[in-house]
């Protein structure tokens, strides 16, 4: 039975080419999320692994004219390389290639099959040789010029097959699936992919295809060699076969018992759909427990397209690291992109990020203090016996934002969690500005003494809320300040109510901790944002439409949780807008010139949501704030309801 015990997956994946940002982004995802379970005291279980069968490697093998084993084997480095230069610290690597998961899979397969589970029959209809999927045709499914369907996710040619197959009776578990959502509503995150998945299998579920007889490249048919298992009967099974599913050792047979069912299962929204139906309707013939979460992030944008290796838009994370630092992407991935939506990266953001953000808010405050204490001979830092004003609401503030960043992360919102972080981080700064300590050093030692010590406790505090992102980087902090990291700790209860009793033992740095971009590698810029030349006085136009245009627009209410300017832009503000069971989404607004971003957050707006997503200045808004605009002074005024309603509620 699982106690204090947190257990994380990342999807396998394909090893068809390198990794690329994407499979990162996923891994470091996970690996974030172990760290922070490690620093509130758990044990944990980290899997990551490759997925290593399938017509296209089998395809790819042949092309460069090598056994399949041996393809497969000579792609492995380059994955357990990335991840190792990106400090993703997984327990277990697994490979679908590994005897041990074979052995369960097959043991799997055939408690389904003896229960009358899996039946043989002929399937007919359409296949993605790229994203391994039998697709349904549609209405809406799209055609080439030459009237081949395409793929609805990589956009590439369908084939059409015909042949035997065995299958898992999915339709059978059409109402408990619908149970299971109804009784667990936070099974998945964000709240839109739950609301998909419901969808889909009200809809009606069809009996899924388990095997395929034209592929050889993969785990035989349990009875029936001359089929292999289909990709999902395999790599979904990794998630139980490495923990120790399928063996007779009593030792894997207690470490099954301890880890599973897993807490988190991490993946790109593309294969929600085998995670959220195919794979709990699998557990629940087997009689097992259900995994607790699915986090589900968005894709990663370059442009107006996803990053994918099928589109071959990839960027080469070491080509990254070696430009900018491990740990300043591990931050800018986990700051910049919202898990709830796709993100868009951009090279100047990178920059940005790293020159305000790591360099000047936080770099720069460990070194003024360090440096001060230094020059004026105070190395041993220690409690004051009492403290002033201003530092005990410092104080109250470290407690403040521990829980607000605990909240945060246990949702999964990294890039909330760390937006309130730098809030802290600003507040830290504002108090050492303001105390001025570089007077007080001549004028009142003792004075001086505490705001270094009360930026010491602020400085300690960010180091262990941003370890988990920056492990690295923040040990080094914390040296500086005279600790370390120590599991053994309760950071828990110690930062929950800090009452600030800690002595430090300054070092002086030899170096800033990190450096704003001195070479700056961006080569394109951006896509410069239409602008609409608007003549003032000018009579508009008001053109007529039918109700039945007017019913398209979805207005909801939302409550904004975060706000900021977008560098760069004298106009646009971002926000991150909880709309309830629609999930946090970005909007941008061109908005700087009328409201403060400090006086938006908690107040409640009302959005079309279902506006098709707009890139601005590099950002992605997923819809648009509703403003009535004055037209003497253009002055917005924010279009509200006349009381607080939940969150998510139509307008009608």
């Amino acid at each position: 039975m699982k106690k204090n015990n947190f257990y994380v997956t990342t999807p396998i994946y394909y090893v068809n080419s390198k990794p690329h940002l994407g499979s990162l982004y996923t891994s470091l995802l996970a690996d974030v999320l172990a760290r922070w379970n490690k620093i509130l005291g758990k044990q944990t279980y980290f899997l990551t692994g490759t997925d290593e069968h399938g017509q296209k490697i089998q395809e790819r093998a042949a092309e460069e004219k090598m056994p399949p084993q041996d393809f497969v084997d000579k792609m492995i480095p380059p994955f357990k390389d990335a991840w190792k230069k990106y400090e993703i610290n997984y327990d277990k690597f697994i490979r679908t290639t590994d005897k041990e998961h074979e052995k369960a899979v097959g043991k799997f397969i055939t408690q389904l099959q003896e229960q009358g589970d899996i039946y043989k029959a002929e399937y007919k209809g359409f296949y993605c040789v790229p994203d391994e999927t039998f697709v349904n045709i549609t209405s809406e499914t799209q055609k080439d010029k030459d009237g081949n369907y395409l793929c609805p996710s990589c956009n590439r040619k369908l084939i059409e097959l015909s042949e035997d197959s065995y299958f898992f009776r999915l339709s059978a578990y059409q109402d408990q699936l619908l149970k299971f959502y109804e009784e667990n509503p936070n099974f998945i995150t964000p709240k839109e992919r739950m609301n998909e998945i419901v969808s889909f299998v009200k809809s009606g579920l069809r009996d899924l295809s388990m095997s395929r007889k034209s592929i050889t490249w993969g785990i035989p048919f349990p009875g029936d060699p001359s089929h292999t298992v289909y990709v999902w009967g395999d790599a979904l099974t990794n998630y139980i076969s490495a923990i120790g599913f399928g063996s007779d050792n009593p030792e894997a047979k207690e470490n099954f018992n301890k880890w599973w069912p897993a807490d988190v299962h991490i993946m790109g929204k593309d294969i929600v759909r085998f995670h959220a139906v195919y794979w709990p309707a699998f557990l629940m013939a087997a009689k097992l427990q259900l995994p607790k979460k699915l986090l589900v992030h968005g894709f990663i944008l370059m442009g107006d397209q996803k990053m994918s290796k099928s589109l071959g838009n990839v960027v080469d994370p070491l080509q990254l690291a070696d430009w900018y630092g491990v740990e300043q992407i591990r931050y800018y991935l986990l700051r910049q992109m919202p898990v709830t939506q796709d993100g868009q990266f951009d090279l100047k953001e990178v920059e940005a990020r790293i020159a305000s953000d790591l360099a000047h808010n936080l770099s720069n405050l460990l070194h003024r203090t360090a440096s001060l204490a230094s020059s004026n001979d105070l190395q041993n830092v220690k409690v004051p016996e009492a403290w002033e004003a201003s530092s005990a609401a410092l104080r109250e503030r470290s407690q403040e934002i521990f829980r607000i960043f605990w909240e945060e992360m246990n949702k999964c919102y990294f890039h909330v969690a760390l937006a309130e972080v730098w809030k802290f981080i600003a507040d830290v700064n504002a108090y050492f500005q303001s105390q001025q300590p570089w007077v007080l050093a001549k004028q009142n030692k003792e004075m001086f003494a505490e705001v270094i010590s009360a930026t010491c406790h602020s400085l300690y505090t960010i180091g262990i809320l941003l370890w988990p992102v920056m492990p690295q980087k923040m040990e080094e902090l914390l040296a500086l300040l005279g600790h370390k990291i120590d599991f053994n700790n309760d950071y828990e209860k110690e930062l929950r109510d800090y009452i600030w009793n800690k002595s430090f033992v300054l070092t002086k740095p030899d170096q800033p901790l990190f450096t704003p971009v001195l070479e700056s590698h961006v080569e394109k810029v951006s896509e410069p944002v239409p602008v609409v030349d608007k003549k003032q006085g000018a009579a508009q136009d008001i053109s007529e439409i039918t109700i039945d245009d007017f019913s398209k627009v979805q207005l909801v209410v939302g409550t904004i949780i975060q706000c900021e300017p977008v560098k760069g832009s004298e106009k646009l503000l971002r926000s991150q807008v909880d709309m309830g069971p629609l999930g946090i989404r970005q909007i941008l607004s061109g908005i700087a010139k009328s409201f403060k971003p400090e006086d938006l957050i908690g107040k409640q707006g009302v959005y079309v949501v279902n506006l098709a997503p707009r890139k601005m200045m590099g950002e992605m808004s997923h819809g648009m704030m509703l403003f009535a605009v004055e037209d003497e002074t253009a002055r917005s005024i924010m279009v509200t309801t006349e009381g607080k309603v939940a969150n998510g509620t139509r307008l009608r």
